[in-house]
C-alpha cells in the first residue's frame, strides 16, 4: 500500500505535537507538511527540542499543508476549521478536525455554546462524528470531514454507553464529575493554568456551562433515542495529562453487580482500546497515560440502586490525537490499532 500523505495544521499545540509523536511511528503514513501560525518558518524541533534529529521539519503555511497532503489533521480553536475544510474539500482532500466546528448536529447548539454560526453549512452534510467504538460505521467513502470528539465526551460516552443501551439507566439521574489535567486547556497562557495558581490546587470550573455539555447530551440522546440532559461538572487537576470521569446513574430495577460487569464485558468484548476492569478494581489515570486505552471500572451501590462508573483516558491520546489517528485508520481501511500500540508506562 502506498503511504498516506498526512499534514497537520496547528502542529505546535499540545494535540498537534501528540499527533506528530504518534504518526512518526505509524507504518502507513508519511508526514508531508506541518503548519503553525505562531511559529511559521521555524523548525518544529526549535519549538519542541525533544524532536531534535527526529523531526526537524520547517513549519509552513496552511495552504502548503493542504496541497501536499491526502488527509489533514486540524488542531485549532473552534471557528477556524470550516474555512480550511472548504479549501481541502474543493481539492478532494480529507479533514480530521480535532476542534468543535463539526461536532454538533444542531447549529443552534453551536450558536448557544460557542457563539458562532456555521459558515459552510453544506460541508456539515459531508461530515461525521466518530468515537470509533460507538460510531465507526459513520465513516463512509462519502465523508470528507471527521469530527474528532472532545476529550470529556469521549471518557463519558464510553463509560455510559453500555448501561444506556441496556435500558437499565434512569436517564433523569445522570451526574458526571470529571477531572482533567492542564493540557486540556491548551498551550495558550492563562491565569487558571499559571503554575502558582494550579499547582497544589484543585477546583471545579465552568460549572453547568462547559462547552462540552451539548456534545455529551447529543451522544447520550442518540444512544438512548430520547432527549436527555445531564449534570456535568469538570475540574482542573494539577497534572499534565489525563481525564478521569466519575459518573453516577440510578438504575431502574434490581440488578446484580456481576450482571453489570457482564453487560460491559459483552458490549466491549471486541474493542481493543476499552478495558473493562474486573470487579474490585478501580480505573486510574496512571494506567492509561500516553496510551489510547480507556479503562472503565464499575461500582454498584445496592443501598441506593446507583451505579458509579469510573472512566479514565489520556486526554491527549484517546481524548485527542490517538482517537483522531484511530479514525484515520478506519477511513483508510487499516486495522484500527495501526500505529497505536502505545503501552502505558508503569511509573
Amino acid at each position: 500500500m502506498e503511504k498516506i500523505k498526512v499534514g497537520i495544521i496547528g502542529a505546535t499545540g499540545y494535540a498537534g505535537i501528540e499527533l506528530i509523536r504518534i504518526l512518526l511511528n505509524h507504518p502507513n503514513v508519511t508526514l508531508t507538511a506541518l503548519s503553525s501560525v505562531s511559529f511559521e518558518g521555524k523548525a518544529v524541533s526549535e519549538v519542541y527540542p525533544n524532536l531534535t534529529a527526529i523531526c526537524d521539519d520547517v513549519l509552513v503555511n496552511e495552504d502548503i499543508v493542504i496541497e501536499k497532503s491526502d488527509v489533514i489533521f486540524v488542531s485549532l480553536p473552534h471557528g477556524l476549521c470550516e474555512a480550511l475544510a472548504y479549501k481541502a474539500d474543493s481539492k478532494g482532500k480529507k479533514i480530521i478536525d480535532l476542534g468543535a466546528d463539526f461536532r454538533l448536529v444542531k447549529e443552534e447548539d453551536y450558536q448557544e455554546w460557542y457563539g458562532l454560526n456555521y459558515q459552510q453549512k453544506a460541508l456539515h452534510q459531508k461530515s461525521c462524528y466518530c468515537i470509533p467504538e460507538l460510531h465507526r460505521e459513520a465513516i463512509t467513502p462519502e465523508v470528507s470531514i471527521i469530527a474528532n470528539p472532545g476529550c470529556y465526551p469521549t471518557s463519558i460516552a464510553l463509560g455510559l454507553a453500555p448501561i444506556i443501551k441496556s435500558g437499565l439507566a434512569d436517564l433523569n439521574s445522570i451526574i458526571i464529575d470529571s477531572k482533567s489535567g492542564v493540557t486540556g486547556a491548551g498551550r495558550g497562557l492563562s491565569q487558571t493554568t499559571h503554575y502558582p495558581d494550579c499547582n497544589e490546587a484543585f477546583s471545579p470550573y465552568k460549572v453547568a456551562q462547559h462547552r462540552h455539555t451539548p456534545e455529551i447530551e447529543q451522544i447520550i440522546t442518540q444512544l438512548a433515542q430520547t432527549q436527555t440532559k445531564v449534570t456535568f461538572v469538570p475540574h482542573l487537576l494539577p497534572l499534565n495529562r489525563g481525564i478521569i470521569s466519575t459518573i453516577y446513574v440510578n438504575l431502574t430495577g434490581e440488578v446484580q453487580e456481576n450482571a453489570l460487569n457482564c453487560i460491559y464485558d459483552r458490549f466491549y468484548q471486541d474493542e481493543m482500546f476499552v478495558r473493562v476492569l474486573p470487579k474490585g478494581a478501580t480505573a486510574n489515570l496512571k494506567h492509561v497515560k500516553f496510551s489510547n486505552y480507556c479503562d472503565i471500572s464499575l461500582h454498584y451501590d445496592a443501598r441506593t440502586k446507583r451505579l458509579i462508573i469510573v472512566s479514565a483516558i489520556d486526554n491527549m491520546v484517546k481524548g485527542a490525537a490517538g482517537q483522531a489517528i484511530q479514525n484515520m485508520n478506519i477511513l483508510y481501511h487499516l486495522p484500527e490499532d495501526t500505529g497505536l500500540h502505545l503501552i502505558p508506562p508503569a511509573f
